[in-house]
């Protein structure tokens, strides 16, 4: 890889550092706002560099579309602290290098799986699930979801207006998400398992 200017390491710092505290890149506007930049294009600018030099990839059409090309091996997150962003550092309990293209769309972290809830699905306790950071996902998906500072791994269900955490595993019961109470967030969507080393 070729060497970096300064402001060109400050901006990949700051994406590496971007990502570990919330799960997901910056956008132009959050690296134009650090740096003062007048506009965001200021930042694409280094973005584009940045990829030209091979320290990161850019997906077209996407505003957090940016990744990192140096694979330091995807975090294996712990027991989660209310309040705490997932990726957070006192979370990660190691890393481990796996195949990008295993998992469609790609994983972001593992999730290390406690309890049975999602038993009949082939989720057990002690799995690494792989998830893909996203805040957005269609009834029916499996997704790690934040409910009251709680993280829990469950099946979305969207009825007319009403919102459903089903587990899969009938010793346990839905969760109705109640908006006028409840804070809610989507932390990411499932896409594969790792167990004893091997990919499910």
């Amino acid at each position: 890889m070729k060497s970096l200017t300064r402001r060109q390491s400050e901006i990949l710092k700051l994406i590496q550092e971007f990502i570990q505290s919330t799960g997901f890149p910056p956008t132009r506007s959050d690296i134009a706002r650090v740096f003062q930049f007048k506009s965001p294009n200021a930042a694409e600018e280094h973005l584009r560099a940045l990829e030209k030099k091979g320290h990161i990839k850019i997906s077209r059409g996407t505003s957090r579309g940016i990744q990192l090309t140096k694979d330091i091996g995807l975090p294996i997150i712990g027991k989660v602290a209310a309040g705490h962003p997932i990726l957070s550092e006192e979370h990660i309990q190691s890393r481990v290098q796996v195949e990008q293209s295993l998992f469609k769309p790609q994983a972001d972290y593992l999730l290390k799986v406690r309890g049975n809830s999602m038993r009949n699905i082939g989720i057990q306790d002690g799995d690494l699930l792989a998830v893909h950071t996203t805040m957005e996902a269609r009834s029916g998906q499996v997704v790690v979801a934040r409910i009251n500072n709680e993280v829990t791994v469950k099946r979305l269900r969207k009825k007319n207006k009403e919102i459903w955490l089903e587990p899969e595993n009938e010793e346990f019961k839905p969760i109705q998400v109640d908006p006028e109470r409840d804070q809610f967030l989507i932390e990411g969507l499932a896409v594969g398992i790792i167990r004893n080393g091997k990919i499910n």
